[in-house]
């Protein structure tokens, strides 16, 4: 077995603190007044994590969302305390090897119970569902009137957002800014487009430069002592849309810098789409690392 195989961090077993949660790609524990975060090397397709990982996944992911924090601190402040392991307390320092570059410590807060998506481009879930509507004669989705020769991939007149219900189980689903006001009421709603919309437009702009489309984006906020606050993970691979620019081409479905070589082999290898999912061949693992560091490396030079 190579190195590279041998150093991905699966699941991690922190006996001295409580799990908090066990994501698709987390593990969180309860330090009391604060949470650990932990970006394991999993990897999920179609809602199910593969029974092998991606080696330094979760080192990306943890990378591009300090990057990301800082970036965006003008606009919103976030949940980071520290991801410096010389300040985690001393119970942790003995897993600096499972924790070095992968975690952060971060306030607890009180979570928005919604996905804060904005929409650059049309892509997903919103895609299919323009396509529904224009089989019934309507270019309506969720209260946006769409162009009518707007295709695939194609940019929008100016980015929109577009919540959906978070489900810590099975899938979110795309809902209208009124549904959402009946959910988390007006004034959260109004706080969340306004930061979402905010946030992506000044990450957008900055990506373009480094060559690189975000197509769209999801993000959670939370309220800290009556402060609203961005939380989770910020413009990762995993939460967004990476598209290059060199290879853009509207009318079609773009290559992305994530887990694409992954959802490839999916599609390809017969697999229903249930637990257990198959084993990840070598190649189509290399492949989506390879992708998740190459967005790091443009977007932050790092």
């Amino acid at each position: 077995m190579n190195k590279a195989a041998t150093d991905v961090v699966m699941q991690t077993d922190i006996k001295e603190y409580p799990l908090f949660n066990r994501g698709k790609v987390r593990d969180i524990y309860d330090l009391g007044d604060s949470l650990l975060f932990v970006a394991s090397d999993r990897i999920s397709a179609f809602d199910v994590v593969m029974p092998n990982g991606i080696p330094g996944k979760g080192k990306v992911l943890t990378a591009m969302s300090l990057f990301w924090f800082d970036f965006l601190k003008d606009i919103v402040d976030n949940h980071l305390i520290t991801a410096d392991l010389n300040e985690y307390p001393e119970p942790l320092k003995k897993y600096s090897d499972q924790l070095e570059g992968r975690s952060m410590i971060v306030t607890k807060a009180d979570r928005v119970n919604a996905e804060c998506i904005v929409r650059g481009y049309i892509s997903g879930s919103m895609w299919k569902e323009l396509k529904k509507a224009r089989e019934n004669g309507s270019n309506t989705v969720h209260g946006f009137e769409f162009p009518p020769d707007l295709q695939e991939s194609g940019k929008l007149p100016e980015p929109i957002f577009t919540p959906s219900t978070k489900a810590d189980d099975g899938h979110d689903e795309n809902i209208s800014y009124e549904e959402l006001e009946k959910i988390i009421g007006p004034e959260t709603a109004r706080l969340c487009r306004e930061k979402s919309l905010a946030v992506y437009t000044k990450a957008a702009e900055y990506a373009l430069t480094k060559g690189i489309i975000i197509a769209d984006t999801k993000f959670e906020f939370g309220f800290k002592g009556g402060s609203f606050i961005l939380i989770d993970e910020v413009l990762s691979p995993d939460s967004s849309r990476f598209w290059p620019v060199d290879k853009y081409e509207v009318g079609k479905s773009q290559p992305s810098f994530d887990k694409q070589p992954v959802r490839d082999y999916l599609a390809e290898s017969g697999w229903n789409k249930k637990p257990p999912a198959p084993e990840l061949p070598e190649e189509a693992v290399q492949a989506s690392a390879e992708r998740y560091r190459e967005a790091q490396r443009v977007l932050t030079g790092k």
